[in-house]
């Protein structure tokens, strides 16, 4: 399956909004002052393998569902990591609902349960919202660019 679906980002750093594939070799950088853009994107059952397992990067799953309180709250801190860490890691986000072998393949019992993969391969695990998230990132990803 190729998805040429995108997402739009606005540049941290100029402003500027750019259309990001959610599936892609490389990693995306602004159209207009070539600074790395933040990568955040949804993905499903049948889109997960091109969109998060055939990534460059390291990505960060946050396997979530809509009435989940903890979930709502570990969001945002999950987007600001991904836009400090822009160009080194992408975010996918997995509604566990709408998503159940997704859910049964990485046996989530808890949401929000975080995901680091790297190349396809579960490098990190975190069930619950994490205290400090852009700290355990970086700890999950220092192995790869080491």
């Amino acid at each position: 399956m190729s998805t040429m679906r995108a997402t739009t980002v606005s540049c941290p750093n100029c402003g500027r909004i750019n259309r990001v594939p959610v599936a892609a070799e490389g990693r995306p950088k602004c159209g207009h002052c070539k600074q790395p853009l933040p990568w955040m994107v949804d993905a499903g059952d049948d889109d997960f393998t091109e969109v998060a397992e055939r990534a460059d990067v390291p990505v960060v799953v946050d396997l979530w569902a809509t009435w989940c309180g903890p979930c709502r709250m570990v969001s945002p801190a999950l987007e600001k990591v991904a836009t400090d860490l822009a160009g080194r890691i992408k975010l996918v986000k997995v509604d566990v609902d709408k998503n159940p072998r997704l859910s049964r393949r990485f046996e989530v019992q808890a949401v929000p349960t975080l995901l680091v993969l790297d190349q396809g391969e579960t490098v990190a695990r975190q069930a619950g919202a994490a205290p400090v998230l852009r700290q355990w990132v970086e700890q999950s990803i220092t192995a790869r660019e080491g």
